[in-house]
């Protein structure tokens, strides 16, 4: 499975929790809490990691976070909302709640969606699609490789996870509410450049690699092992990723991983490390696997001074 998990962020900001589908054998809807049960509800468990990042003076925050959800996470721990109350500003690598940046994401994807497809894998994509309980021209109009990624993202309908539950989207929501602002870490032009920057070869081998795992059904196993570690904040098991993540096919395959996380690290990084030093005490959620690795965020930000504390986040 080709760094799914390094994707789906990028295609939570072009749907919301999955509807329309057809009826089985698809997957049921997920189902939607009820006006006022949130606030009724038992104090939520606390998921993922969590760092304390103190400096001048003032104490912001790390959390990694996944990017696809469960209708009961859309009330986050009690130690996280207290570090998210406790902040300023809120930073995110992209903000799924602003329209500009889904305006801005839908534009560029269908920019970039002519490209010649050869005729037995656009014959595959049909199939998953139909396979996926879609109209079959529900993704028309969108790469190819968007197209086999979002399919992939919608398998995990299976073992009720969406992107639209994702924390992203609940911490965006719940900081609006605080009336807290909102900063972006990176643009959707900078995150569809690394996804789309590979040469057309490599693009359309990922586009089979990406439905071929979905033929043999070996992609709901990675997604369930890495969101078990996510949810118990199992740091260990997230930097062996590579290990067990059925995701590295070639050389290339690893480069590209490196680009899409680490290489990323250190201008998320900076931006953190800027909002903090204006004055601001910053909550900053990015994917988990960002804390993984030789330049994980962790590291780069002790690197810029800052004194990092791991805090285990009580079940």
């Amino acid at each position: 499975m080709r760094l799914i998990a390094l994707m789906i962020l990028m295609f939570a900001l072009l749907a919301g929790p999955s509807a329309g589908v057809q009826a089985q054998p698809c997957p049921p809807p997920l189902p939607l809490p009820e006006a006022g049960s949130l606030a009724d509800a038992a104090p939520a468990p606390d998921r993922g990691l969590l760092w304390r990042l103190s400096k001048d003076g003032r104490e912001s925050y790390l959390y990694g976070t996944v990017h696809l959800g469960r209708p009961q996470w859309l009330r986050p721990g009690p130690q996280v909302s207290a570090a998210l109350r406790a902040s300023d500003t809120l930073a995110l690598e992209i903000d799924p709640g602003d329209p500009a940046t889904r305006a801005a994401m839908r534009q560029l994807t269908a920019a970039r969606s002519e490209q010649p497809l050869p005729d037995a894998l656009r014959a595959q994509l049909s199939a998953r699609t139909r396979a996926a309980c879609l109209p079959e021209q529900a993704l028309n109009g969108l790469q190819p490789l968007i197209q086999a990624m979002t399919l992939t993202l919608l398998e995990a309908r299976w073992d009720g996870l969406d992107a639209g539950f994702a924390l992203e989207q609940v911490l965006s929501h719940q900081a609006r509410a605080l009336r807290r602002p909102i900063a972006a870490l990176e643009t959707p032009q900078q995150q569809l450049d690394l996804l789309l920057g590979a040469d057309l070869a490599h693009t359309q081998d990922m586009t089979r690699d990406m439905l071929t795992q979905l033929e043999q059904d070996r992609v709901r196993p990675v997604l369930r092992r890495l969101i078990a570690a996510w949810e118990r904040g199992d740091l260990t098991e997230l930097e062996n990723y590579e290990q067990w993540c059925d995701c590295i096919a070639s050389p290339q395959d690893r480069l590209w991983l490196r680009r899409l996380n680490e290489e990323r690290n250190p201008g998320m990084a900076d931006g953190i490390a800027r909002l903090h030093a204006s004055g601001t005490r910053v909550f900053a959620a990015v994917g988990a696997l960002h804390m993984t690795g030789p330049r994980a965020l962790p590291l780069l930000l002790a690197n810029k001074g800052f004194r990092v504390e791991r805090l285990l986040l009580l079940p």
